[in-house]
Protein backbone atom coordinates (compact mmCIF):
# COMPACT_ATOMS: atom_id res chain seq x y z
CA UNK A 1 0.00 0.00 0.00
CA UNK A 2 2.81 2.41 0.89
CA UNK A 3 4.43 1.84 -2.51
CA UNK A 4 1.10 2.57 -4.23
CA UNK A 5 0.80 5.80 -2.25
CA UNK A 6 4.37 6.73 -3.13
CA UNK A 7 3.78 6.01 -6.80
CA UNK A 8 0.61 8.11 -6.75
CA UNK A 9 2.46 11.04 -5.17
CA UNK A 10 5.22 10.64 -7.77
CA UNK A 11 2.73 10.66 -10.67
CA UNK A 12 0.89 13.68 -9.26
CA UNK A 13 4.11 15.64 -8.87
CA UNK A 14 5.21 14.82 -12.41
CA UNK A 15 1.85 16.04 -13.70
CA UNK A 16 2.24 19.33 -11.84
CA UNK A 17 5.79 19.70 -13.15
CA UNK A 18 4.59 19.09 -16.72
CA UNK A 19 1.88 21.76 -16.47
CA UNK A 20 4.38 24.19 -14.96
CA UNK A 21 7.08 23.79 -17.60
CA UNK A 22 5.16 23.08 -20.81
CA UNK A 23 4.79 26.74 -21.88
CA UNK A 24 8.53 27.36 -21.51
CA UNK A 25 9.41 24.14 -23.33
CA UNK A 26 7.28 25.16 -26.29
CA UNK A 27 9.27 28.40 -26.62
CA UNK A 28 12.65 26.66 -26.64
CA UNK A 29 14.81 27.03 -29.76
CA UNK A 30 17.75 24.73 -29.17
CA UNK A 31 18.29 22.72 -25.98
CA UNK A 32 21.63 22.80 -24.17
CA UNK A 33 23.03 20.06 -21.97
CA UNK A 34 25.55 19.35 -19.26
CA UNK A 35 26.92 16.21 -17.65
CA UNK A 36 28.83 15.97 -14.41
CA UNK A 37 30.59 13.53 -12.12
CA UNK A 38 31.06 14.25 -8.44
CA UNK A 39 32.93 12.77 -5.49
CA UNK A 40 31.90 13.64 -1.92
CA UNK A 41 33.31 12.33 1.33
CA UNK A 42 31.89 12.83 4.83
CA UNK A 43 32.85 11.46 8.23
CA UNK A 44 31.11 11.68 11.57
CA UNK A 45 29.39 9.89 14.43
CA UNK A 46 26.03 11.68 14.02
CA UNK A 47 25.27 11.13 17.70
CA UNK A 48 25.40 7.32 17.39
CA UNK A 49 28.80 6.71 19.03
CA UNK A 50 29.97 4.91 15.87
CA UNK A 51 32.03 6.72 13.24
CA UNK A 52 30.71 6.36 9.72
CA UNK A 53 32.76 7.31 6.66
CA UNK A 54 30.62 7.88 3.59
CA UNK A 55 31.28 8.35 -0.11
CA UNK A 56 28.69 9.75 -2.50
CA UNK A 57 29.51 9.70 -6.24
CA UNK A 58 26.72 11.14 -8.40
CA UNK A 59 26.53 11.21 -12.18
CA UNK A 60 24.34 14.14 -13.19
CA UNK A 61 22.78 14.91 -16.57
CA UNK A 62 20.98 18.23 -17.11
CA UNK A 63 19.02 19.64 -20.02
CA UNK A 64 18.26 23.36 -20.47
CA UNK A 65 15.32 23.81 -22.87
CA UNK A 66 15.54 27.58 -22.29
CA UNK A 67 17.84 29.93 -20.40
CA UNK A 68 15.39 29.88 -17.49
CA UNK A 69 14.36 26.24 -17.39
CA UNK A 70 16.34 23.12 -16.49
CA UNK A 71 15.73 19.44 -15.76
CA UNK A 72 18.29 17.18 -14.13
CA UNK A 73 18.73 13.47 -13.46
CA UNK A 74 21.12 12.29 -10.75
CA UNK A 75 22.31 8.68 -10.47
CA UNK A 76 24.59 8.15 -7.46
CA UNK A 77 26.89 5.43 -6.17
CA UNK A 78 26.95 5.27 -2.37
CA UNK A 79 29.41 3.73 0.11
CA UNK A 80 29.24 3.80 3.88
CA UNK A 81 31.52 2.12 6.41
CA UNK A 82 28.75 1.18 8.86
CA UNK A 83 24.99 0.70 9.17
CA UNK A 84 24.67 3.11 12.10
CA UNK A 85 23.13 5.69 9.76
CA UNK A 86 21.14 5.51 6.54
CA UNK A 87 22.81 6.95 3.45
CA UNK A 88 19.39 7.66 1.97
CA UNK A 89 19.30 10.77 4.16
CA UNK A 90 21.69 12.40 1.72
CA UNK A 91 20.13 15.10 -0.41
CA UNK A 92 23.07 14.76 -2.75
CA UNK A 93 24.01 17.38 -5.32
CA UNK A 94 21.95 20.54 -4.94
CA UNK A 95 21.55 22.52 -8.14
CA UNK A 96 22.03 26.26 -8.16
CA UNK A 97 21.02 27.27 -11.64
CA UNK A 98 20.57 30.39 -13.67
CA UNK A 99 20.71 29.23 -17.28
CA UNK A 100 24.10 27.65 -17.88
CA UNK A 101 25.58 28.98 -14.62
CA UNK A 102 24.62 25.80 -12.84
CA UNK A 103 26.08 23.41 -10.37
CA UNK A 104 26.80 23.26 -6.73
CA UNK A 105 28.40 20.21 -5.22
CA UNK A 106 26.39 20.17 -2.04
CA UNK A 107 25.45 17.40 0.27
CA UNK A 108 23.16 17.80 3.26
CA UNK A 109 24.78 15.07 5.31
CA UNK A 110 23.17 12.20 7.13
CA UNK A 111 20.05 12.80 9.11
CA UNK A 112 20.10 9.76 11.37
CA UNK A 113 21.75 11.51 14.29
CA UNK A 114 20.85 10.10 17.66
CA UNK A 115 18.79 7.29 16.19
CA UNK A 116 20.17 3.83 15.50
CA UNK A 117 18.78 1.97 12.54
CA UNK A 118 17.43 -1.58 12.67
CA UNK A 119 20.89 -3.00 11.94
CA UNK A 120 21.84 -5.63 14.52
CA UNK A 121 24.69 -4.97 16.92
CA UNK A 122 26.78 -7.64 15.21
CA UNK A 123 26.40 -6.17 11.73
CA UNK A 124 26.37 -2.44 12.44
CA UNK A 125 30.08 -2.12 11.59
CA UNK A 126 29.71 -3.86 8.23
CA UNK A 127 30.35 -1.63 5.22
CA UNK A 128 27.91 -1.44 2.31
CA UNK A 129 27.93 0.06 -1.16
CA UNK A 130 25.78 0.19 -4.26
CA UNK A 131 23.37 2.27 -6.28
CA UNK A 132 21.86 5.18 -4.35
CA UNK A 133 18.47 6.81 -4.77
CA UNK A 134 17.93 8.37 -8.20
CA UNK A 135 16.70 11.98 -8.16
CA UNK A 136 14.74 14.00 -10.72
CA UNK A 137 14.70 17.78 -10.45
CA UNK A 138 13.17 20.72 -12.34
CA UNK A 139 13.89 24.41 -11.82
CA UNK A 140 12.65 27.60 -13.42
CA UNK A 141 13.88 31.19 -13.07
CA UNK A 142 10.56 32.82 -12.35
CA UNK A 143 11.93 36.34 -12.04
CA UNK A 144 15.25 37.65 -13.38
CA UNK A 145 17.41 39.91 -11.25
CA UNK A 146 16.84 43.67 -11.26
CA UNK A 147 18.55 46.55 -9.45
CA UNK A 148 16.73 46.09 -6.16
CA UNK A 149 15.19 42.66 -6.68
CA UNK A 150 16.99 39.27 -6.60
CA UNK A 151 16.53 36.51 -9.15
CA UNK A 152 13.83 34.10 -7.95
CA UNK A 153 14.09 30.44 -8.88
CA UNK A 154 11.61 27.82 -7.57
CA UNK A 155 12.42 24.14 -8.07
CA UNK A 156 10.87 20.76 -7.34
CA UNK A 157 12.42 17.32 -7.01
CA UNK A 158 11.51 13.66 -6.60
CA UNK A 159 13.68 10.96 -5.02
CA UNK A 160 13.10 7.50 -6.50
CA UNK A 161 13.90 4.68 -4.01
CA UNK A 162 16.44 2.71 -6.07
CA UNK A 163 18.90 2.24 -3.17
CA UNK A 164 18.90 -1.09 -1.30
CA UNK A 165 17.19 -0.43 2.05
CA UNK A 166 18.38 -3.82 3.34
CA UNK A 167 21.94 -2.47 3.07
CA UNK A 168 20.84 0.81 4.72
CA UNK A 169 21.73 2.71 1.53
CA UNK A 170 18.27 4.29 1.39
CA UNK A 171 14.90 4.50 3.10
CA UNK A 172 13.11 2.47 0.43
CA UNK A 173 10.47 5.17 -0.11
CA UNK A 174 9.69 8.07 -2.44
CA UNK A 175 10.49 11.60 -1.26
CA UNK A 176 9.32 14.87 -2.81
CA UNK A 177 10.50 18.40 -2.19
CA UNK A 178 10.26 21.99 -3.33
CA UNK A 179 12.37 25.07 -2.69
CA UNK A 180 12.87 28.69 -3.69
CA UNK A 181 16.32 30.12 -4.42
CA UNK A 182 17.21 33.84 -4.35
CA UNK A 183 20.36 35.26 -5.98
CA UNK A 184 21.56 38.86 -6.06
CA UNK A 185 24.76 40.46 -7.41
CA UNK A 186 26.34 43.62 -6.00
CA UNK A 187 29.09 44.37 -8.50
CA UNK A 188 31.58 41.52 -8.13
CA UNK A 189 29.97 40.39 -4.86
CA UNK A 190 26.94 38.13 -4.73
CA UNK A 191 24.55 36.65 -2.18
CA UNK A 192 22.72 33.39 -2.62
CA UNK A 193 20.24 31.46 -0.51
CA UNK A 194 17.58 28.79 -0.69
CA UNK A 195 14.80 27.51 1.57
CA UNK A 196 12.74 24.40 0.92
CA UNK A 197 10.58 21.65 2.36
CA UNK A 198 10.99 17.87 1.93
CA UNK A 199 8.19 15.32 2.29
CA UNK A 200 9.72 11.95 3.20
CA UNK A 201 7.91 8.68 2.57
CA UNK A 202 7.21 6.64 5.70
CA UNK A 203 10.03 4.11 6.00
CA UNK A 204 10.37 0.74 7.71
CA UNK A 205 14.15 1.32 7.99
CA UNK A 206 14.30 4.55 9.95
CA UNK A 207 11.80 6.91 11.62
CA UNK A 208 12.00 9.76 9.11
CA UNK A 209 9.98 12.98 9.24
CA UNK A 210 9.31 15.89 6.93
CA UNK A 211 11.77 18.76 7.28
CA UNK A 212 12.87 22.20 6.16
CA UNK A 213 16.23 22.65 4.45
CA UNK A 214 18.16 25.81 3.68
CA UNK A 215 21.48 27.39 2.83
CA UNK A 216 22.71 30.97 2.73
CA UNK A 217 26.03 32.32 1.57
CA UNK A 218 28.02 35.06 -0.08
CA UNK A 219 30.91 35.13 -2.50
CA UNK A 220 33.11 37.17 -4.78
CA UNK A 221 33.92 36.91 -8.48
CA UNK A 222 37.68 36.97 -7.96
CA UNK A 223 38.55 36.57 -11.64
CA UNK A 224 36.54 35.89 -14.78
CA UNK A 225 36.87 32.14 -14.06
CA UNK A 226 37.25 31.89 -10.27
CA UNK A 227 34.40 32.32 -7.77
CA UNK A 228 34.91 31.49 -4.06
CA UNK A 229 32.12 31.68 -1.48
CA UNK A 230 31.28 30.79 2.11
CA UNK A 231 27.92 29.44 3.24
CA UNK A 232 25.92 27.88 6.04
CA UNK A 233 23.81 24.85 5.21
CA UNK A 234 21.31 23.04 7.39
CA UNK A 235 17.99 21.33 7.99
CA UNK A 236 15.47 20.90 10.74
CA UNK A 237 15.48 17.33 12.21
CA UNK A 238 15.05 14.74 9.44
CA UNK A 239 14.52 11.83 11.86
CA UNK A 240 12.35 11.55 14.98
CA UNK A 241 14.45 12.25 18.06
CA UNK A 242 17.33 13.71 16.04
CA UNK A 243 18.92 17.14 16.18
CA UNK A 244 18.95 19.76 13.45
CA UNK A 245 21.78 19.76 10.92
CA UNK A 246 24.10 22.72 10.41
CA UNK A 247 27.49 22.99 8.78
CA UNK A 248 29.79 25.67 7.37
CA UNK A 249 31.31 25.37 3.92
CA UNK A 250 34.04 27.00 1.91
CA UNK A 251 33.21 26.52 -1.75
CA UNK A 252 35.12 27.38 -4.92
CA UNK A 253 33.92 27.25 -8.50
CA UNK A 254 36.47 27.42 -11.31
CA UNK A 255 35.70 27.51 -15.04
CA UNK A 256 38.97 26.22 -16.47
CA UNK A 257 37.70 25.91 -20.07
CA UNK A 258 34.82 27.32 -22.11
CA UNK A 259 32.60 24.29 -21.55
CA UNK A 260 34.25 22.67 -18.52
CA UNK A 261 34.24 23.67 -14.87
CA UNK A 262 34.92 22.27 -11.42
CA UNK A 263 33.06 22.92 -8.17
CA UNK A 264 34.59 21.96 -4.84
CA UNK A 265 34.01 22.48 -1.13
CA UNK A 266 35.35 21.82 2.35
CA UNK A 267 32.82 21.40 5.16
CA UNK A 268 32.86 21.51 8.96
CA UNK A 269 29.90 20.28 10.96
CA UNK A 270 28.45 22.50 13.69
CA UNK A 271 25.75 20.22 15.17
CA UNK A 272 25.95 16.53 16.13
CA UNK A 273 23.56 15.57 13.32
CA UNK A 274 26.03 16.88 10.72
CA UNK A 275 29.25 15.26 9.50
CA UNK A 276 32.24 16.30 11.58
CA UNK A 277 33.96 17.17 8.33
CA UNK A 278 33.49 16.64 4.63
CA UNK A 279 34.73 17.53 1.19
CA UNK A 280 33.48 17.33 -2.36
CA UNK A 281 34.61 17.87 -5.94
CA UNK A 282 32.56 17.78 -9.13
CA UNK A 283 33.53 18.20 -12.78
CA UNK A 284 30.94 19.37 -15.30
CA UNK A 285 30.96 19.60 -19.07
CA UNK A 286 28.40 21.75 -20.91
CA UNK A 287 27.51 21.34 -24.58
Amino acid sequence: MQHLIGSGRFSSLLAVMTLFILPAWACADEPAYSVGLGFEFASGKYGTGIRTDSIYMPFTATVYPTERLDFSLEIPFVYQSSSAVVAGQYMGMQGQSTGMQSVVAAMNGMGASGSMTSASAGSVNNSHSGLGDIKLKAGYVLYTEEKYVPAIRPNVYVKIPTADKNKFLGTGEFDEGFAVELTKWFGSWFADGEAGYVIQGKSSVIAVKNYLNYYAGAGYQLTERLRPMVLLKGTTPTVNGAASQLEARLRVKYQFAKHTGIDGYLAKGITTASPEYGMGLAVFYEF
